[in-house]
């Protein structure tokens, strides 16, 4: 299983997230905006997380738009979201040895950089 970083090369936080990882890292690196998610690859990160919520991202501008914050949503609302619009999956997502880590807050990042072995 093959080490992965799911971002948006348009995204600002996903563009100087990556530019911190250590050069020559084995990661596989995946824009689903032109490569969108699959349900299968939704499920990987859903196994590890526990939770479809854990993946969502509620600063995304349709969540806000679509006023999904005063919706009650499921789980499987969070999941059929992303996989309708990669703009709710948070982001980046990394899938690194079987476990995920989702966002960029500097703790997520310092347990990316961990799984790394570059810490």
């Amino acid at each position: 299983m093959s080490n992965k970083i799911y971002y948006i090369a348009s995204c600002d936080t996903c563009r100087k997230i990556i530019k911190t990882l250590p050069k020559g890292i084995n990661l596989t690196f995946r824009d689903i905006k032109q490569d969108p998610l699959t349900e299968e690859e939704l499920a990987e990160m859903y196994q590890s997380s526990g939770s479809y919520e854990a993946l969502f991202s509620k600063k995304a501008q349709l969540y806000k738009s679509m006023n999904l914050k005063d919706k009650s949503l499921t789980e499987e609302d969070y999941k059929k979201y992303i996989l309708e619009h990669y703009t709710f999956l948070a982001r980046p997502v990394f899938m690194i040895d079987g476990n995920v880590y989702v966002g960029g807050t500097q703790q997520n990042m310092l347990q990316v950089m961990k799984a790394l072995g570059n810490v």
